[in-house]
C-alpha cells in the first residue's frame, strides 16, 4: 500500500462560523483571519494505491459552479484535482473508488462534471465506485434547512443516475475492522448524520483523516467546533472520545481543511487533549 496527500485547492471561510462561540481573540491565535474575517481553508485529500485499487477520500469543489458560486469562497493559490493527480503519475479515470465522507460541496464537489456539451452532468470518475452510507444519502437528499445551502442536488443525483453510487454498512464496518476498501471507518453524527472518518494503518501507524470533526489543528480542544455541526453538543462527546483513543494509541491526524498543515500527533496534559508536533506527510512517510 502506497498513500498519498492531494491537494485539490484552497478556499476561505469565515472564522466565526469556523469555530462557533469560541471568541475570535481565541481561535485567531492558530487561524488568523483576513480583513473581512476570512480564514484560509485547504481542500486536502488522500489517495491510496492498494493493489489494483485506487481509493480516492472526498475530492473538493469541483469546477462546475459558477463564478458567483465561487465567489462566496474566495479561491486561492493553484491546486487542483487533475494537476495533483497528474505529478502523482495518475489521472482520474485511474480512480477505482472514491469514499465521500460525507456530502458537503466542499468535500464531493469534484465527483460531477459538465458533460462534453454542457447541456447536463456526468461523473468525473468514470470507472470508479462512489462511496457513501444510506443514513447519510437520505440526509442529504432530503436535507434539512440548515444543510440545504451544503448539499448541492447536481452533486448527488447524477451520481445515483449513473448506477455507480455504492452504500457502505455502518453496521458491519466498525472502525477496528477491515471496509471492503482495506481500511476501517469511524461514523460521527455531530456534524452531520453519519460522516465516515477513515482510518488507515500505514508503515507500523495509524493515520485517521479527520475530514470535519477536526477541521484544522485549531480545532483540537473539545469546545473549539464548528458553528456548522448540527449537532454540536454531539460532537463534544464524539470529538472527546476520539481524542482520547488517538492520543491513547498514537494516532496520526490527517487533515482535509487545515491549510497549512498537513499531519499532526497529539499528547495529553492538564487541560485535556492538545497538540503534540506537526509534520508534513513526507517527514512521516518519506517517499521511496
Amino acid at each position: 500500500m502506497t498513500i498519498y496527500p492531494v491537494e485539490t485547492g484552497n478556499f476561505k471561510l469565515d472564522g466565526g462560523a469556523m469555530f462557533g462561540v469560541v471568541p475570535k481573540a481565541l481561535w485567531s491565535r492558530t487561524n488568523p483571519a483576513d480583513a473581512n474575517n476570512m480564514i484560509d481553508l485547504a481542500a486536502r485529500c488522500l489517495l491510496i494505491e492498494d493493489g489494483n485499487s485506487l481509493v480516492l477520500i472526498d475530492n473538493g469543489l469541483g469546477n462546475k459552479q459558477s463564478e458567483k458560486f465561487f465567489a462566496h469562497y474566495y479561491l486561492w493559490g493553484d491546486h487542483t484535482l487533475d494537476g495533483s493527480l497528474k505529478k502523482l503519475g495518475f489521472h482520474r479515470d485511474d480512480i477505482t473508488d472514491v469514499l465521500l465522507t460525507h456530502l458537503h460541496f466542499d468535500h464531493c464537489g469534484g465527483s460531477v462534471q459538465w458533460n462534453k456539451d454542457r447541456i447536463g452532468y456526468e461523473p468525473a470518475f468514470k470507472n470508479a465506485r462512489f462511496w457513501s452510507n444510506q443514513n447519510h444519502w437520505a440526509w442529504a437528499t432530503q436535507p434539512n434547512a440548515r444543510e440545504k445551502a451544503s448539499f448541492l442536488k447536481e452533486n448527488l443525483l447524477p451520481m445515483e443516475a449513473s448506477g455507480q453510487l455504492h452504500f457502505i454498512d455502518q453496521h458491519e464496518v466498525a472502525f477496528k475492522k477491515s471496509s471492503e476498501l482495506g481500511f476501517g471507518i469511524h461514523f460521527m453524527d455531530g456534524h452531520t448524520e453519519k460522516q465516515m472518518l477513515p482510518h488507515i494503518h500505514y508503515k507500523g501507524t495509524t493515520l485517521v483523516f479527520v475530514a470535519d470533526l477536526i477541521p484544522t489543528v485549531g480545532h483540537i480542544p473539545l469546545p473549539y467546533v464548528m458553528g456548522y455541526d448540527t449537532r454540536p453538543l454531539l460532537t463534544l462527546k464524539e470529538k472527546a472520545q476520539f481524542l482520547d483513543e488517538a492520543s491513547e494509541n498514537d494516532w496520526l491526524l490527517f487533515f482535509e481543511h487545515d491549510a497549512h498543515n498537513q499531519i499532526c500527533s497529539l499528547k495529553k496534559t492538564e487541560k485535556g487533549v492538545r497538540l503534540n508536533e506537526l509534520y508534513t506527510f513526507d517527514e512521516i512517510f518519506k517517499p521511496q
